[in-house]
């Protein structure tokens, strides 16, 4: 029966044992007495044998209550001696620093409670966050300069592990508060020729555009390109031109002088932690991708 025992009861019963009162027990364990005395209760029928004889001002052992006071001991000992070597594995295997890229995105909200709740957890543990464009977050992972990284999609990641993560990317524009643009609820495609746009230089956002539009790239009146949109936004705000924006980046620009007009139809995509195949990772970042994969794997 003794296996069958909640490590909780033990500490109960030693407990009574050295207080020798169910009321100053209680006190130390911070519970009621009558919780107590029915704990102890059912532990007497489950051992089948009374632990404790009773009078007014003490609480004397039973000869199985010596015996079980012996036993739990040793059990409590090695409870707590194991407990304390995991805890001291813990601390020596989860330190270190964790190397993340991240572009501008929705789910750079998500990457912030994930390592948020990682680092309450392992406070030895800390990071070096790379913020860029797609291109340059991949080629510093390609170079082993980054451990894992959040990147958007449309990207070309078959030499990486790739975890999809669940919140979508809006796919619109960005424009002047002042601009008539910034009263519409969306944009269709027939708004966007003439319109000053510029769009980013990758290849898969080119063509997505392209499918969405419907038409030739080349019907549009694009005045340049562009790599992260910050440097852009005096343009948009003074009402020069428009950028192709996923919303989450124009949230992060945190102005009212620039609104997001999203597309419609709908044009949404998502972002994806990646991380380089074959890759030997450290504990700390293993336990990290661990963790995503558990949340939304």
């Amino acid at each position: 029966m003794i296996e069958k025992m909640e490590i909780r009861l033990l500490r109960y019963f030693l407990t009574i044992a050295e207080e020798g009162t169910i009321s100053r027990a209680a006190a130390v364990l911070h519970i009621t007495q009558p919780t107590l005395s029915r704990q102890l209760k059912n532990l007497e029928i489950q051992l089948g044998s009374p632990l404790f004889t009773r009078d007014a001002r003490q609480m004397e052992l039973t000869e199985a209550g010596l015996f079980l006071k012996s036993r739990a001991t040793e059990i409590l000992m090695l409870s707590d001696a194991t407990e304390k070597e995991f805890i001291d594995r813990k601390q020596q295997l989860f330190s270190g620093n964790i190397a993340i890229g991240c572009v501008e995105a929705d789910n750079s909200d998500t990457l912030a409670l994930m390592l948020e709740e990682f680092i309450a957890d392992y406070p030895q543990v800390t990071f070096s966050m790379f913020d860029g464009t797609s291109e340059d977050i991949r080629d510093r992972l390609d170079k082993g300069l980054l451990d894992v990284a959040i990147l958007l999609e449309p990207i070309e990641t078959s030499c990486y592990v790739k975890l999809v993560l669940p919140r979508v990317e809006r796919w619109g524009l960005a424009v002047a508060a002042t601009s008539p643009l910034a009263q519409r609820d969306w944009i269709a495609p027939q708004d966007l020729p003439n319109l000053p746009l510029v769009v980013g230089g990758r290849t898969e956002v080119r063509d997505l555009l392209t499918t969405w539009y419907g038409h030739a790239i080349d019907e549009l009146s694009i005045v340049g390109t562009m790599n992260l949109g910050f440097n852009t936004m005096p343009l948009v705000i003074d009402g020069k031109i428009v950028t192709l924006s996923i919303e989450g980046a124009i949230t992060a620009y945190h102005s009212s002088d620039v609104k997001f007009v999203p597309f419609k139809p709908e044009l949404n995509t998502n972002c994806v932690l990646t991380w380089k195949q074959g890759r030997q990772m450290s504990p700390v970042v293993t336990e990290f991708i661990r963790r995503f994969r558990e949340s939304f794997g």
